[in-house]
């Protein structure tokens, strides 16, 4: 099996999760905080399509679906197009007003396709160019590629536990 293969198969499982998570959800509970500091499912899904997008657009040299495909404009958020999430307070968390489950399917599909369109142009030798040379030791793309899946996976599962609770309480 080819190393691209292993992180596609890896980007699917995002995509399912992420699918998983919002499927038929209430839209009232995207925004519903446990207390009043917590994430909320809408931010979690956003926060994660937008670090995929941001981190893919980056390493393969092309514009973030975000600000290529109007997403940006569709969502309307309070935020500079260029915000991901990474970084914002509560408060932002709060502004983060998402209430189409459909808005946050579409745009993580829009993400996927796109990863996926760069993962199948990537060899093996690709994934040890070096991405980032801010960290010692420097980051590569196989490194990069598996950082974005671990965070997306876990925000993907934290998502799906939060509409657990609440569709319990």
């Amino acid at each position: 099996m080819e190393s691209r293969d292993l992180l596609l198969t890896a980007f699917d499982n995002v995509e399912e999760s992420v699918r998983g998570a919002l499927d038929g959800v209430d839209p009232a509970l995207l925004t519903v905080r446990l207390d009043p500091d917590a994430n909320t499912i809408a931010w979690l899904v956003w926060h994660l399509t937008r670090v995929q997008d941001d981190h893919v657009a980056e390493v393969a040299g092309v514009e973030q679906a975000y600000t290529d495909a109007g997403w940006a404009d569709r969502f309307a958020l309070p935020f500079p197009p260029s915000a991901h999430g990474y970084g914002f307070s509560s408060a932002d968390v709060g502004r983060t007003d998402i209430t189409d489950p459909q808005l946050l399917v579409d745009y993580h599909a829009d993400v996927h396709r796109r990863t996926a369109e760069f993962l199948r142009t990537l060899s093996a030798a690709d994934l040890d160019r070096v991405v980032d040379e801010r960290w010692d030791p420097p980051v590569t793309l196989g490194v990069r590629l598996l950082s974005v899946i671990g965070d997306d996976l876990q925000h993907a599962g934290q998502a799906a536990l939060l509409r657990g609770l609440l569709e319990r309480r």
